[in-house]
């Protein structure tokens, strides 16, 4: 294996679900300016994800619909053709 090829910052950060605001604690690299106030009283770098083990259909066993941020919105006003 090729030596010093991972890397080295690795930090606790929160992912956050924004679909159903669950949220976990794990080592990550992941870059964030936003910061949380988790269970333990101390704050955390958060990354916002739009899905998780909590919310996939495939984990949970039930079809939801997503539209986090307003996607659809954006991609139709995007893509509507320009009177």
């Amino acid at each position: 294996m090729k030596k010093d090829i991972h890397p080295q910052s690795y930090r606790l950060v929160v992912f956050k679900d924004m679909s159903n605001e669950q949220a976990f604690l794990t080592r990550s690299t992941a870059p964030s300016k936003e910061t949380i106030m988790w269970e333990d009283g101390n704050e955390y770098p958060v990354v916002k994800v739009e899905i998780s083990n909590t919310s996939h259909p495939f984990y949970t066993g039930k079809s939801v619909f997503v539209d986090t941020a307003g996607r659809i919105e954006k991609f139709k006003k995007r893509y509507e053709k320009k009177a």
